[in-house]
């Protein structure tokens, strides 16, 4: 067994199982995925710690458990279709993957998207589709989605995401109207209704676009 996969064990047993994540396609995927490989060179020593941790361009990669914590909110299944906006360093995107969804993300940074882009390639992640473009527009022509994931946050919810949401359909999505102080909402619609749950307190980057901070 290799060191890092030993790290993502570790990952796994100690941030996300004794955290209460207990969704077995969550703790795979999270133990398959190789972090390391998402992070700058530098930080690659760090890349399994319970930290967020910088890749550049004012962005960051989110913290193991908060990863798996919004993944498990989506209840997502084996070929569902899913949004993703913000794909940063494509962690969460390869997770997604991994758990045998049709994975769709939008990233609005051209180096972020193409550094994303030449990775997934590497590993040789067939079908995830990346579109390089304003997220909080979201993917209309490839929509409706079963699921969408925010991986930024926003003043509010983008109208354009809600509708794009299939129903039933569940959208998780950090909210707040102060930056950098947010807190995890699941949006669930089912016959036509649209809910809102508010969770925990959470710290993202800007959800930057039309929909979003300006």
């Amino acid at each position: 067994m290799t060191a890092y996969r030993i790290s993502r064990d570790r990952m796994v047993r100690d941030q996300l199982i004794t955290r209460g994540i207990t969704d077995p396609l969550v703790l795979e995927a999270m133990r398959t995925v190789p972090r390391h490989l998402f992070v700058p060179e530098a930080l690659v020593p760090r890349a399994y710690e319970d930290y967020p941790l910088p890749i550049g361009l004012g962005q960051t990669i989110s913290q193991p458990h908060v990863v798996a914590a919004m993944t498990e909110l989506l209840q997502a299944k084996p070929g569902m279709r899913i949004l993703e906006i913000g794909t940063g360093s494509g962690y969460q995107a390869a997770v997604l993957h991994s758990m045998g969804l049709e994975v769709y993300s939008i990233e609005r940074i051209p180096e972020l998207y193409t550094r994303a882009a030449d990775l997934f390639l590497r590993l040789r992640y067939r079908g995830l589709r990346l579109k390089l473009a304003d997220g909080t527009h979201g993917w209309e022509e490839a929509g409706p989605f079963d699921r969408i994931i925010v991986t930024a946050g926003g003043p509010s919810i983008p109208k354009p995401l809600v509708a794009q949401l299939a129903d039933p359909g569940i959208m998780v999505i950090p909210v707040g109207e102060e930056r950098r102080g947010q807190r995890l909402v699941c949006v669930t619609k089912e016959e036509g209704k649209v809910q809102g749950r508010a969770l925990d307190a959470v710290s993202f980057v800007d959800l930057v676009g039309t929909h979003g901070w300006a």
